[in-house]
């Protein structure tokens, strides 16, 4: 059975309110595909970026285990094990496969999922049972026209699907899959990648559909100017704030996210042990395809 909301507040470093969190998480590799087209999105296998979407490799889910047991070995504050890419976690099976084997080597590890939700729907049944603790599911917006401005597309059951049309879709399955998940007793965290000029007016919206879906917390996180969003700005610490304490009347809102890589090992903002630990680190610019 998942844990509750509450002990994650204590136990898991992105659930953490208040000040920050004391506890890590390890970010394992798996994933190496996605299935949607984020406009903000530049996928990279390097080991110097520091933020979302990058990796210094992609190893197998039979590699996880190793990597997780050396890992608390030199953090033993570890308390999360996380799949967040470099990919969609469900775009492939490695990321469900890997929790299952985690599941039965390291019973007290919280184990912890995140995924644009593309899949999620017809996928709850088998995340539900590997018996993930926490989902997290990042929804950019619930209005279609908007999220068209987003994502050019998504690859939906071997078809490609464009503008309001793909966002359509994209918005009803997550949606409704937070809904599945969450009535399961597993609880949910929403990310919003903050753009001014095209979803920071939304952000209200955003929070009241998906904490009437079932989520527990909103983490809304700065655009990084990039990809096709490269000549957008960045908000500003004040539009950050004040779309947190809109959002904060429907739903517990997460302030310490330090945007991190997807094979980021140890306690968020202190030393990240990950160059300790893959091995294969290597300086290659390249990118992913989208399935």
């Amino acid at each position: 059975m998942a844990i509750s909301y509450e002990e994650l507040t204590n136990k898991h470093p992105c659930y953490a309110l208040g000040k920050k969190g004391t506890t890590g998480r390890i970010h394992l590799p798996i994933s190496p595909t996605c299935n949607i087209e984020c406009k903000f999105c530049d996928r990279r296998i390097n080991d110097y970026e520091k933020r979302p979407g990058v990796a210094s490799t992609v190893i197998k889910p039979t590699e996880a285990l190793d990597v997780i047991k050396r890992s608390l070995e030199l953090c033993p504050d570890i308390t999360v094990a996380g799949i967040a890419g470099p990919g969609d976690t469900l775009a492939s099976d490695y990321a469900l496969e890997t929790f299952r084997l985690i599941r039965d080597s390291f019973p007290d590890i919280i184990k912890c999922m995140s995924t644009n939700g593309l899949l999620l729907p017809e996928k709850a049944d088998e995340i539900i049972e590997t018996g993930i603790d926490s989902l997290t599911v990042t929804v950019n917006a619930v209005d279609p026209e908007i999220e068209a401005k987003l994502n050019n597309g998504i690859l939906y059951h071997g078809v490609h699907y464009k503008g309001v049309e793909a966002a359509e879709i994209l918005i009803k399955n997550q949606l409704e899959g937070i809904k599945k998940v969450s009535s399961a007793g597993i609880t949910i965290k929403v990310n919003t990648v903050l753009v001014p000029g095209i979803n920071d007016e939304h952000i209200e919206e955003i929070a009241k559909a998906v904490s009437e879906a079932g989520a527990s917390i909103y983490n809304i996180i700065p655009l990084i100017p990039q990809n096709e969003l490269r000549d957008c700005r960045a908000p500003s610490c004040a539009e950050i704030d004040g779309v947190r304490q809109k959002a904060g009347q429907y739903i517990d809102v997460f302030r310490h996210c330090q945007r991190c890589r997807a094979d980021a090992i140890g306690v968020p903002g202190e030393k990240d042990y990950g160059d300790q630990i893959y091995l294969k680190r290597i300086r290659q610019k390249d990118t992913f395809s989208h399935g």
